[in-house]
């Protein structure tokens, strides 16, 4: 009994399992109630394939190839190009700016010299302080930079004058510098990797104070007579070195290589004066009686006239007109002069003795056009002088072949030829032209290259041609020339101090001929001649016919005090 109740209690409290069979365990998911696939429920876990496996490794195997391939051609196949742009970005070219050349005058005064910059890497330029050196010497245009610091126009660029002439021997070779910088840019050790070569100094034959007064006398005498413009060039008769050569008005080299004025140079380019021409070389003129002087030595070697020979001045000479016989064709004097040879026709300037033995009248035979054209480019009329000034310019000699060019269908004609020798018509010339022809008469026929250079800072031609004309002929238009001063046309340059041979001109300018342009040629000391001259007064009234006299007046006394080296 008590066995019976102990196996009782004993099973009390124990649950009752039955054993699962293997089939009972896959049930069909469909025969359950919200069974979720999504879930996996019911699924069995298989094990990876082999397959899956291999591809897996495979891939793995494929990309280690590819950084293995990549470390080779970085490390191995470009390692050495790789190498030296690393470097590259270590190490920085920096351009080293060359000095520009200092430019001095002939007594070794600073004319344009270099100052070391704030805010750039190079050195700026610097020009004296002194009116009338501005076509002389020309101005120069900055290197420039972009954005980024790189200097795309890395060179001094030299406009006008000197600057630009000389660019190429003023400017020097920039060198070149290679710095070392860390990962933060910041610069470990520098080194010169190519040196700088400075440009070349220049030492001019212009003498600044001559240059300086000459601007003032000129800029004085305009201003007081109305004169638009004027230029004046002095220049040695045996070397071809030009002591002054003056154009005004003129630019200030330091406004237009600073830049900042910028009314200034708005001023500068619309001004009617036309403040960039540089009259000397650049500006061509009708030069009126002054070309007397080289027609005088044509007619003269042509043996035309006997230098003894007078010939009657009434005012006037008369042709017959070829379209009208009842009508002539007169021809002016500026006034009736009476009987003059070849030296007073220079000194009174008559007009009536150069048409006569140029163009021929009645019993008198001229030289002719041809040979007015060839005794003008002898002299170096009609052709560039060479000076060492950029954008000369020459204009052609008035002839028949001109004529048809320019005025088809109209012969030339003997009043042609009469306007011509007396400087008319279509007759221009330079400044520095005019001080070259003059200069080839007082030095007895060579016709010089014009420098602004000293000595022989470089080396260069001097004497372009001789003129083979007897040198009794060069003496009767020296004499002419100096009676000119003593007795003719240009009293004003009768100076105690020094003698000067000279010729005036007058040429009738503008709409109805309503200007006139003043001019006055020469040189000095007449017995030893040494120096050179033309001066030009452009533009003026009517009454400022003796302006180019007055300003060599006061410049020429002026010499005689404070440069008598000059005038002695």
């Amino acid at each position: 009994m008590n066995r019976k109740i102990k196996k009782y209690f004993s099973g009390l409290g124990r649950k009752k399992y039955k054993d699962i069979d293997p089939d009972e365990i896959f049930l069909d998911s469909s025969n359950l109630p919200e069974f979720d696939t999504h879930q996996f429920e019911g699924r069995i876990e298989k094990p990876i394939s082999k397959t899956s496996l291999i591809v897996l490794a495979l891939f793995f195997v494929l990309i280690g190839m590819v950084y293995v391939s990549r470390v080779w051609a970085l490390q191995v196949t470009d390692g050495e190009i790789y190498t030296q742009k690393s470097e590259k970005n270590r190490l920085r070219n920096t351009l080293v700016f060359a000095e520009r050349g200092i430019i001095y005058d002939r007594n070794k005064k600073e004319l344009a010299w270099n100052v070391l910059g704030e805010d750039v890497n190079f050195s700026l330029r610097k020009y004296a302080d002194l009116p009338g050196l501005g076509h002389v010497l020309g101005y120069v245009k900055y290197p420039s930079k972009d954005s980024y610091g790189f200097y795309y126009r890395p060179d001094f660029e030299g406009f006008d004058g000197i600057e630009k002439f000389y660019n190429d021997r003023l400017r020097g070779e920039h060198g070149l510098k290679i710095v070392e910088v860390d990962a933060l840019g910041k610069i470990q050790s520098e080194n010169i990797i190519k040196p700088t070569k400075d440009g070349a100094n220049i030492t001019l034959s212009i003498d600044s104070k001559v240059q300086n007064m000459l601007y003032e006398k000129i800029k004085e005498v305009a201003t007081d007579l109305g004169f638009v413009g004027g230029a004046g060039v002095i220049m040695d008769v045996n070397t071809g070195e030009i002591v002054a050569s003056v154009s005004y008005p003129e630019y200030s080299p330091q406004v237009l290589t600073d830049g900042d004025n910028r009314q200034l140079i708005t001023n500068y380019v619309n001004s009617k004066r036309r403040i960039f021409l540089n009259r000397v070389s650049n500006g061509t003129y009708t030069p009126g009686s002054i070309v007397k002087t080289v027609m005088a030595m044509g007619v003269l070697n042509e043996g035309v006239i006997d230098p003894e020979t007078k010939i009657l001045s009434t005012g006037s000479i008369s042709l017959p007109n070829q379209y009208d016989p009842t009508k002539v064709s007169i021809f002016k004097d500026w006034k009736a002069h009476g009987w003059v040879d070849l030296r007073r026709a220079i000194a009174v300037s008559s007009n009536v003795y150069f048409y006569e033995v140029g163009g021929g009248y009645k019993d008198q035979k001229g030289i002719g056009i041809a040979n007015i054209e060839k005794y003008a480019k002898l002299f170096g009329l009609g052709e560039k002088t060479g000076i060492d000034l950029p954008g000369e310019v020459s204009k052609p000699i008035p002839s028949p072949a001109w004529k048809a060019v320019n005025f088809p269908n109209d012969p030339w004609r003997v009043g042609d030829t009469y306007n011509t020798v007396i400087g008319q018509y279509g007759f221009q010339v330079t400044p520095i032209q005019m001080a070259r022809a003059i200069g080839a008469i007082a030095n007895y026929g060579k016709v010089l290259e014009p420098t602004l250079l000293l000595g022989d800072t470089f080396s260069r031609p001097t004497v372009v041609r001789t003129i083979d004309i007897p040198k009794k002929y060069f003496d009767i238009v020296h004499e002419g020339m100096r009676q000119t001063v003593v007795s003719g046309s240009a009293p004003g340059l009768k100076l105690e101090q020094v003698a000067v041979a000279a010729k005036t001109g007058t040429a009738q300018v503008g709409v109805g001929n309503k200007y006139i342009n003043s001019w006055v040629v020469g040189f000095f000391p007449y017995e030893k001649p040494k120096y050179s001259f033309a001066l030009l007064m452009e533009e003026g009234d009517l009454q400022g016919g003796a302006a180019s006299v007055r300003v060599m007046h006061q410049i020429l006394d002026w010499m005689s005090v404070y440069t008598p080296e000059y005038t002695r």
